[in-house]
């Protein structure tokens, strides 16, 4: 056997989300990094895959984010369960829930029961943003905003190159040290975790602010799987039932996980497409 073929690693299953695809700013080789080096059974695009807000003021679409589509939609042919639950940049796509493609589900939200017996809310969750849900357009002027403070992170990471620094975030950098970014994403995880409280669940799997985590809140396991424009993660359940957050860094680079939370694995396998109903 050839040692030098690599294998994939395999999960049991993928969470992605915000990966802004149609904008300069989306980090689509290192998400085809990710996909080529790893399998699921089950793999879950939890919003904001295409940002539409951003294609209607600009077009601008290369061969990496077509070789992403293409490839995502590869991995429902050759066996994983695909789920794709639109979020607010890809909101058009919302008129396709209820929808299959193949083995691509469309949904506004659903529960997956993971293989420790829990049952976990999966969301994008803009619909709990007040600013979204109540002023789409200062939403859509705050995006604006956060695509300029972008592009003027390319120019400090051109400096810090010259440098010989790493990465680093400007708008991450941000959002922790202003206080109301903070206690934006402070409320933003307790009304989820609220929520799924009251769908009677165990967990909460979401994306939508960019901000990776994997803590219990109150006595429910609060997951964020990040984005690929600034974090590079990606929330992944091991065949184990163990939790983790990928950090993807380069092709090279092997991935950086953050612990994930003592549970306990049970051997029940569920099926998510057999129990997918529909939430009004």
């Amino acid at each position: 056997m050839d040692s030098s073929v690599h294998k994939p690693r395999r999960f049991r299953a993928i969470f992605i989300s915000d990966l802004h695809l149609g904008t300069r700013r989306t980090q689509s080789g290192l998400l085809l990094d990710f996909l080529r080096d790893t399998e699921s059974d089950y793999l879950y695009i939890v919003g904001d895959l295409i940002d539409s807000w951003s294609l209607k003021r600009h077009w601008y679409w290369d061969q990496k984010q077509n070789d992403v589509i293409q490839k995502l939609l590869r991995k429902g042919r050759k066996g994983a369960r695909v789920i794709y639950i639109p979020g607010n940049h890809d909101e058009n796509f919302r008129e396709f829930c209820g929808h299959r493609f193949g083995r691509v589900a469309v949904l506004h939200e659903t529960v997956h029961h993971a293989i420790n017996g829990k049952r976990y809310l999966v969301l994008h969750g803009d619909k709990f943003d007040s600013v979204i849900y109540f002023a789409s357009w200062l939403a859509k002027a705050g995006d604006w905003a956060y695509e300029r403070i972008m592009d003027f992170n390319v120019v400090v990471m051109w400096f810090r190159r010259r440098l010989g620094l790493g990465h680093w975030s400007l708008s991450a950098y941000l959002k922790h040290k202003v206080k109301k970014a903070v206690e934006f994403i402070s409320r933003f995880e307790e009304v989820v975790v609220r929520e799924a409280r009251a769908r009677d669940c165990q967990g909460v799997i979401c994306g939508h602010i960019h901000t990776p985590d994997n803590r219990m809140i109150d006595g429910i396991h609060y997951l964020n799987d990040g984005d690929w424009v600034e974090s590079c993660t990606a929330l992944v359940e091991h065949l184990d039932g163990a939790w983790e957050i990928l950090t993807w860094k380069s092709a090279e680079a092997k991935p950086v996980a953050q612990p994930a939370a003592p549970l306990a694995a049970k051997s029940r396998r569920a099926d998510p497409f057999g129990q997918m109903a529909l939430v009004p």
